[in-house]
């Protein structure tokens, strides 16, 4: 399906999708991708809904590993966003949606970075109605599954 029939090229835009496809600025991908606003198109580590983890996400996300502080307790506040992270991360699981475990999406949660999980169809919508205000927004999404 077709979503845009003009784009910014300066902008990373789902131009469309389909049956085992992502396209991206009329550059089509086989494989999950994940990307924002701006900067390159990444493959995407997680290959389906089972394979996504927290290090997956944090990928997506564009995160450095984190090395937790044995001292952060003391001061008694959850961590911080990091000034380079978005304020959501979209995850499209394929052909329908599927909730991502608590423990998975936990840690950026805590760090105020939104993970929303739905159809790579809903995320594609919602990442350009998204990046097109100008928020941060980074989408990762799985190519859709073939039908039988």
């Amino acid at each position: 399906m077709q979503l845009q029939s003009e784009s910014n090229p300066a902008l990373n835009t789902v131009t469309a999708y389909g049956e085992d496809y992502i396209e991206i600025n009329a550059v089509t991908y086989r494989h999950a991708v994940c990307f924002g606003p701006e900067g390159e198109v990444r493959r995407w580590s997680a290959d389906d809904p089972g394979a996504i983890s927290t290090a997956s996400l944090r990928q997506a996300a564009g995160l450095a590993e984190s090395r937790p502080d044995p001292m952060a307790f003391l001061d008694g506040a959850p961590p911080s966003r990091p000034p380079d992270a978005p304020e959501v991360l979209l995850i499209g699981t394929g052909s329908r949606q599927r909730l991502l475990p608590a423990e998975t999406v936990g840690e950026l949660l805590a760090m105020g970075i939104g993970v929303e999980a739905m159809s790579t169809q809903a995320a594609a919508r919602t990442y350009n109605i998204l990046m097109a205000e100008g928020r941060r927004v980074v989408a990762a999404l799985l190519p859709l599954e073939p039908t039988q």
